[in-house]
C-alpha cells in the first residue's frame, strides 16, 4: 500500500524530474544514479516508476530518447483515412475508458459562451495537477499545469469563453473525472465530454478522438482525413486550441518528419505522455 502522498499526481513529478535529469544526461543513466538523483533508494525508485509506467526506468529511457517518435511514426503510425481507424460515430476509446461526446452548436459557439454556465475544480492526475472544467453536459475543458502554472492555466481556459458565467464546484465533476483517470472501480458509464469550438476545430478533435493509446499521427494526416489536405497549418492550429488536452488526444499529433512539434501545456508534458502511452502499450 502506498503512502496517501503517493497520489498518480505524485508519481509524475517524480518522473518529471527523472525525464529532466535524464534531458541534461549525455549517455543513458544507470539505476542507481537515476534513483540517487530522486533522493531514493534504487530498489524503491524502480518499483514507484515501473508501477506508474508499466516498465522498468531503462526502458523508459528508450521511449524518451529523440528517434522514438520517428520509430513510432513508421511502425505504429495509425492511417486516419482508412475507414476501420477512423471512428466518427461520437465515441472514442482511451486509457481503456469510454468516452461519449457531442459538440455544441456554432450558433452557441460564437456567443462565447453566454448564457452557459462552466463548473471547475483542480484534480490531481497521472501528469500533474488538473484543471478541469464542464457544464452540465460534460467535460468542457481540461488544462495540465505542470508547466504553465496554476494561474495562467486557469486564465486561458476562462479566456475561451468570455461571456460564460464561471463558478468553482468540483463536486460536480468529480465523478467524471474519476471515471477518465481510471480510480481501479468498474466503468458503468461514459464520461461525456462537451465540445466547444468552431466547426472545423470540432472536426479535428473528432479525428483525434481516433487516434488509438500508443499510436500517432501526423499533422497532414489528419488534414487529409478530414477533407481539406491542404489546411496542414489550420489543422496545426486546432490541435493547439484543444481544451481538452489528454482527454482529447492531441499530443499524438506530430510533424511529419517525427518531431514532437509543439504542446499547448509544455513539450516534456507532451513526451512523457507519449512514453506513458507507448511503454503501457509495449507492457
Amino acid at each position: 500500500m502506498l503512502p496517501e502522498e503517493e497520489t498518480q499526481s505524485y508519481h509524475y513529478q517524480v518522473m518529471r524530474r527523472a525525464i529532466d535529469h535524464i534531458d541534461r544526461a549525455e549517455d543513458p543513466l544507470q539505476l542507481d544514479a537515476l534513483a540517487a538523483e530522486m533522493g531514493m533508494s534504487p530498489a524503491h525508485f524502480q518499483r514507484l516508476f515501473s508501477r506508474w509506467v508499466g516498465v522498468s526506468p531503462k526502458r523508459y529511457q528508450q521511449y524518451l530518447m529523440l528517434g522514438q517518435a520517428k520509430r513510432m511514426l513508421r511502425d505504429s503510425f495509425t492511417t486516419l483515412e482508412a475507414s476501420d481507424a477512423l471512428n466518427l460515430s461520437g465515441t472514442g476509446r482511451l486509457h481503456d475508458l469510454f468516452l461519449r461526446w457531442e459538440a455544441m452548436s456554432p450558433g452557441d459557439y460564437a456567443r462565447k459562451g453566454a448564457g452557459l454556465d462552466i463548473y471547475w475544480g483542480w484534480f490531481d492526475g497521472p501528469f500533474g495537477k488538473m484543471l478541469v472544467m464542464g457544464t452540465d453536459k460534460g467535460i468542457c475543458g481540461l488544462a495540465l499545469v505542470s508547466e504553465t502554472g496554476e494561474e495562467a492555466a486557469f486564465a486561458d481556459m476562462r479566456n475561451r469563453w468570455p461571456e460564460a458565467t464561471v463558478t468553482e464546484a468540483p463536486e460536480r465533476l468529480t465523478a467524471w473525472v474519476n471515471t477518465v483517470i481510471g480510480n481501479g472501480e468498474p466503468v458503468e458509464e461514459a464520461a461525456p465530454l462537451h465540445l466547444i469550438g468552431a466547426p472545423f476545430q470540432i472536426k479535428v478533435w473528432e479525428a483525434l478522438l481516433a487516434i488509438p493509446s500508443g499510436q500517432v499521427t501526423t499533422y497532414s494526416e489528419i488534414a487529409r482525413a478530414i477533407g481539406t489536405p491542404k489546411a496542414v497549418r489550420a489543422v496545426g492550429t486546432a490541435v493547439g486550441r484543444n481544451p481538452v488536452s489528454w482527454l482529447i488526444p492531441c499530443h499524438r499529433a506530430l510533424r511529419k518528419s517525427g518531431e514532437l512539434g509543439g504542446y499547448h501545456w509544455g513539450l516534456p508534458v507532451k513526451r512523457a505522455m507519449l512514453a506513458f502511452e507507448a511503454a503501457r502499450a509495449e507492457a
